[in-house]
């Protein structure tokens, strides 16, 4: 890869990070025989298969590579694509994350490409500022996710991606995640507010921490609000699995563990007793 192609494959990196948007990087990592593409080279193919940078080769490499990044942005999950002659597709072993393809080209090359995908970090969004609101805050960072934080307040003990001061702001603002987790945990301050601005938007994971008693008396509003009955149906109330906790930091790690039994089932990776 010459110096003019790496640069270029490094700025739109940084840029589909910078914006959040998935992608895969496609790495020559083995050739055998007459090839176009040599080990070391990259490409970055984007969620609809589309070549955003680098090259790899032509017509057969290319679909064989598009194909094994769309799965891999789909699935998040690694895969290598062992593109060999048709003769010797029988004698190659189809394991695990491996993905055969058929190389039809005059030169009869084979390649190894290792296609991985880079997705952007689930985004917690928390409405609130007492104990339990702070306490999810501060364990979000131990689960991978990045912090959206929307409180009158701002608290400087707390390290955060984005501060809103008031839900309008968040609801008008451009910050949209394409996995995104919300809780709102007003608890009495501004829970009407909070929850419009929160259901304004599409949620993987959308929760209010009150009783449902409490989340009840709020639905009349929220529906001459506008919000659909269906959304208001998908709302986690009580917020949490079911642990008996007590303390904000209890309630804290039952949320948090309801949001990634929510995130895997999402993702098809539920765990299993063993």
């Amino acid at each position: 890869m010459s110096r003019s192609t790496h640069t270029a494959v490094d700025e739109k990196l940084e840029q589909l990070r910078a914006n959040g948007t998935p992608h895969a990087i496609a790495t020559v990592v083995r050739t055998l025989s007459s090839t176009a593409a040599k080990p070391g080279m990259k490409a970055i193919i984007l969620e609809d298969g589309e070549f955003a940078e680098g090259w790899l080769g032509g017509g057969c490499v290319t679909s064989a590579v598009r194909r094994a990044a769309r799965l891999a942005i789909a699935s998040g999950e690694a895969t290598l694509v062992c593109l060999r002659p048709e003769e010797l597709l029988d004698e190659a072993n189809n394991e695990v994350m491996v993905t055969l393809a058929r190389n039809g080209c005059p030169s009869k090359g084979s390649m190894d490409i290792f296609v991985e995908p880079v997705l952007p970090l689930p985004e917690l969004v928390v409405f609130g500022e007492g104990p339990v609101a702070l306490a999810l805050a501060q364990i979000s960072g131990w689960f991978g996710f990045t912090l959206t934080l929307c409180s009158k307040m701002k608290p400087v003990e707390l390290k955060f991606d984005c501060y809103f001061s008031s839900p309008n702001e968040l609801a008008n603002s451009a910050n949209k995640s394409i996995d995104r987790y919300v809780v709102v945990a007003t608890q009495g301050a501004g829970d009407v507010a909070a929850l419009k601005s929160a259901l304004s938007g599409s949620a993987a994971y959308m929760a209010f921490v009150g009783s449902k008693k409490k989340f009840a008396s709020y639905v009349k509003k929220l529906l001459a609000a506008g919000i659909s009955k269906e959304c208001l149906d998908k709302v986690y109330s009580p917020a949490g699995l079911n642990i008996n906790a007590v303390t904000p930091e209890e309630i804290a790690l039952s949320i948090m563990a309801e949001i990634v039994k929510v995130r895997r089932a999402k993702g098809g990776r539920e765990g299993t007793d063993d």
